[in-house]
């Protein structure tokens, strides 16, 4: 198949548009669940028939499920590596469900439900993993809308669920409320203050995890992390979100004290390695996919402490995503070269930047 990005609404990733609260600091707040349908193995050792009737019965309740009217059924398990590494690059997937590790197809029956309000994975880890994101820092938000849908398809789909444990799930530190909320978070001044090792460790000691761009599995860069709850029996959801907010609501604060700092004690400095940032994504001819997170990453801060004028967040946040390698494939037709792929991103970098600036590319 063709992936036919139009069919998504706001393309998936309507968290991109900067509008929450510090969205220059955070880009977004996310609940997640994870479910199982009762009845069925779980999706590790269910076969092919029983993924399939999970599908099934999950497509069949959507008409009567409020916060998925309009939603896109995309099944991965017709797709090619690039299309599902794309819906990856867009936060709509896991790397298990689109399959890019060991396999080289994605399972039978693996598919993605993608409406306005929220996105379901279906027979990744477990059956159903039900996700809502919010721009900026909205955890509240995100956890209503999930709660909301959460209850709608649990009318319609039955859950797998002990009255002693809670939902049941494939990995028992899921097991409980099933819920992981996190927020995707910005955090250069601690970085370049030296700070944030002291920031990541109050983390880990408060129940807390941190992850790269792309959760489980993935390296932080350009001084992006997703900070999120690390266990979920116990305690109950709302205790989890709330835990969750007070203490990113204190990492923010840090991040802002140590942009102050910087400004405050190498101004200058601080500057020009900013403006250069600015000025290699604006020329540069080859662009590695690392070099580009940390360049945007620079380019964002700028943009944060009122350097560099005339270029939004939203913008910031479309590069990111926009301008990794399954993206530019897609645009180009074809599966590009790391060394293509690598003079194509400085070219889309280029040409975005320039028509914000409202120049000419040269």
């Amino acid at each position: 198949m063709t992936l036919d990005l139009s069919l998504l609404p706001d393309g998936g990733v309507p968290w991109l548009a900067a509008s929450g609260e510090h969205a220059d600091i955070v880009l977004s707040s996310r609940i997640r669940f994870a479910r199982n349908v009762a009845g069925y193995a779980f999706t590790a050792r269910a076969r092919d028939g029983e993924r399939l009737r999970v599908l099934a019965q999950v497509r069949e309740a959507v008409p009567r499920v409020p916060s998925l009217v309009g939603a896109a059924l995309l099944r991965l398990d017709e797709m090619t590596t690039i299309e599902r590494q794309l819906l990856h690059e867009r936060h709509l997937v896991s790397k298990e469900l689109a399959a890019l590790e060991g396999a080289t197809e994605a399972r039978s029956g693996a598919a993605v439900l993608v409406s306005s309000a929220a996105a379901v994975m279906v027979n990744e880890e477990d059956h159903l993993r039900l996700q809502v994101f919010r721009s900026g820092f909205d955890i509240g938000g995100a956890f209503q809308a999930a709660t909301k849908l959460d209850r709608e398809l649990g009318g319609e789909v039955p859950y797998a669920f002990h009255h002693e444990f809670g939902f049941l799930t494939s990995c028992p530190t899921n097991t409980g409320t099933g819920m992981r909320a996190s927020v995707l978070i910005h955090l250069p001044g601690l970085v370049l203050t030296q700070e944030i090792a002291k920031v990541l460790q109050g983390l880990q000691q408060m129940g807390l995890t941190y992850r790269g761009l792309y959760g489980e599995g993935s390296e932080v860069v350009g001084n992006f992390f997703q900070i999120s709850n690390q266990t979920t029996m116990g305690r109950s959801e709302d205790e989890l979100a709330d835990q969750l907010t007070r203490v990113v609501r204190r990492v923010i604060e840090q991040e802002e004290e140590a942009r102050r700092v910087l400004l405050r004690d190498a101004g200058y400095i601080i500057e020009d390695k900013l403006w250069r940032a600015y000025g290699t994504l604006r020329h540069a001819r080859s662009l590695p996919a690392d070099e580009a997170m940390n360049l945007l990453s620079g380019v964002r801060l700028a943009v944060g402490l009122q350097l560099l004028s005339g270029l939004s967040v939203y913008t910031l946040n479309k590069l990111l995503i926009f301008s990794q390698s399954a993206h530019l494939s897609l645009e180009a037709g074809r599966t590009l070269t790391e060394s293509e792929a690598n003079l194509a991103r400085a070219r889309h970098v280029r040409q975005v930047l320039a028509s914000e600036a409202g120049l000419a590319d040269r």
